[in-house]
């Protein structure tokens, strides 16, 4: 509350959050196969970067192509990240190819 009358571009309702998690509830019955909390967390985190992209107005498609071949060679050998390093690739980073902001057809 103490946001929204601090802010007023806050909007009022969530109504934005709601849409982003309809997809996942969609389709929540069909995957059978996230019956494991290891799954579940997986589920979460691909949605989360998939929903973040989309709100960042990325194309979903070639933001996690970019995403999955940037990764591999961002983690070193020993399997860490240096976070200054992931900073490029945020769904909110001007440093994106142009692909990723091309519109859905």
């Amino acid at each position: 509350m103490k946001v929204f009358l601090s802010d007023g571009e806050v909007p009022i309702d969530n109504l934005a959050s709601e849409r982003a998690l309809r997809t996942f509830t969609i389709g929540r019955k069909n995957w059978m196969t996230i019956n494991t909390v290891r799954g579940a967390d997986a589920s979460a985190i691909i949605y989360s970067v998939t929903e973040t992209a989309r709100a960042n107005g990325l194309n979903v498609y070639y933001y996690m192509k970019h995403l999955l071949t940037e990764l591999t060679r961002v983690v070193r050998a020993d399997g860490s990240i240096d976070e200054k390093e992931l900073e490029p690739l945020m769904p909110w980073s001007k440093d994106l190819p142009a692909e990723c902001y091309k519109r859905r057809k």
